[in-house]
């Protein structure tokens, strides 16, 4: 099922999003007991997006390549949202592939890009040949599927595999975050090509190729591919690890 860059107007009514408002409201007993917004020089004001992202990065945090202090686009929650809540790290389970550390790191950007602390963050995404677990064949299955929450520095690590690729789709990995028990942004990473078309090249992935959908002929990345880009370091053999700032205004 591709994606498409709106969502349908009837989908509050799908048992499928029902089922999501459910799961929201069971987040409401974490976000309660920890959410909390770290404010930098900006204090707890409304100071507007600034491109000075740096300015309230903690000792230690990570600095994500899409690091411009600005609120992240918003994406359909596309396929295949999570029907349970895994909260876990290593979302992996029996999944082969081209190992890949994912860093999320939450930032409010209204006020000088604060770490977000206590936010749920959700990503689920497609394994090398290009299928999601919970639908279709794989009904019954968890993996690549994960929630954590941020730490002080408004980050969380997931530990996975490089995204394979499925038809009409560029190579992505969907994420959302939840405060409160409310969901107050989703949005998809991108990857470079250079990068998907040397993984697919190797291991698990060479049997299908390089994706032939770029992230520019993506319905979802064509418009907003900047904001939505992460530059990972590494290998196909080694792994890799990637970075990436989520910008909500909070």
């Amino acid at each position: 099922m591709p994606d498409s860059k709106t969502v349908p107007e009837n989908q509050e009514g799908t048992p499928m999003l029902r089922k999501r408002i459910e799961r929201r409201q069971a987040l409401k007993t974490l976000g309660g007991a920890g959410i909390g917004i770290a404010f930098g020089c900006g204090g707890n004001s409304a100071t507007g997006p600034s491109t000075a992202a740096s300015a309230s990065t903690p000792a230690g945090a990570t600095v994500s390549t899409n690091a411009t202090c600005a609120v992240t686009p918003t994406e359909t929650v596309g396929p295949y949202p999570s029907l349970v809540d895994l909260f876990r790290s290593d979302i992996r389970e029996s999944k082969t592939g081209t190992v890949l550390s994912l860093t999320i790191r939450v930032v409010n950007a209204n006020s000088n890009c604060a770490p977000v602390s206590g936010a749920a963050v959700e990503i689920w995404q497609c394994d090398a040949l290009g299928n999601y677990s919970s639908y279709g064949s794989q009904t019954g299955q968890t993996y690549l599927r994960g929630i954590q929450t941020t730490n002080a520095s408004g980050e969380v690590v997931f530990t996975t595999i490089y995204p394979g690729w499925y038809q009409g789709r560029a190579t992505h990995i969907h994420a959302e975050v939840t405060v409160g028990g409310r969901s107050v942004k989703v949005t998809q990473i991108a990857f470079p090509e250079s990068i998907n078309n040397a993984v697919h090249a190797t291991g698990v992935y060479a049997s299908r190729g390089s994706n032939p959908t770029t992230n520019l002929q993506d319905g979802i990345f064509a418009d907003s591919l900047s904001a939505e880009l992460v530059t990972p370091t590494g290998s196909p053999q080694a792994g890799y690890s990637a970075a990436f700032q989520i910008g909500i205004a909070a």
